[in-house]
């Protein structure tokens, strides 16, 4: 109600101004002939309904939002700054968190309305910079030293050296696809589908080769 009514209307069922506020109660015209409701009720928050309809798809995004999700976090081998070899395996992986890779979840709320967002990664598609893409649907496999000669679960071979593009490195871009389910207490679902970026840079050299004669 605007304004309030006094601090010493019954309205307020023992509550003072400030604490919570009270609203108009209004009743629906019945085929044009019911009667408008001038009542009033105390309420500590805003009643469901109070502003006009939720537009709940817009507290979905903003569920989303709150998720605070964020590029893939790389990692890399050799890492940043060091140096592979055509034809070696560049070991590529996600450190794996709630907002990087996931599962996340979130809630947004509003006129009585509350949303709950849960979403994951499905998959991370690796921009290479020398016009290959490498698409995993697995956070992949963080380097260790023991490993050797395997096969990363999320890699790339070069074909080519670096020394001739910018820098003189492969700048790596990783688009992760972020696939968000969400419901509503109006009983309401959908999904929402967003990407999140990162990036990073590979130095590859040439094998040199050497000749005895």
């Amino acid at each position: 109600m605007d304004p309030q009514p006094p601090a010493d209307s019954t309205w307020w069922q023992g509550h003072k101004p400030g604490d919570g506020a009270v609203y108009s109660e209004t009743c629906p015209l019945i085929s044009g002939a019911g009667l408008p409701g001038g009542s009033g009720k105390w309420f500590q928050n805003p009643p469901p309904g109070y502003g006009g309809t939720v537009d709940v798809a817009a507290l979905a995004q903003q569920a989303v939002k709150n998720m605070a999700l964020v590029g893939p976090a790389i990692g890399i081998a050799p890492k940043p700054g060091g140096k592979s070899l055509v034809g070696l395996p560049v070991w590529l992986w996600d450190n794996v968190a709630p907002t990087t890779w996931g599962p996340n979840t979130a809630q947004a709320a509003a006129g009585g309305v509350t949303v709950t967002a849960t979403g994951s990664v499905t998959q991370i598609v690796w921009n290479m910079g020398d016009g290959s893409t490498v698409t995993c649907t697995t956070p992949g496999v963080a380097y260790q030293q023991y490993f050797g000669a395997q096969t990363p679960a999320c890699g790339h071979v070069y074909t080519v050296g670096s020394g001739k593009q910018p820098g003189g490195a492969y700048a790596i871009t990783a688009t992760a696809t972020w696939v968000v389910n969400w419901t509503a207490t109006t009983g309401q679902t959908g999904q929402i589908t967003v990407t999140r970026q990162s990036q990073s840079s590979a130095i590859i050299g040439e094998l040199q080769v050497l000749n005895s004669n």
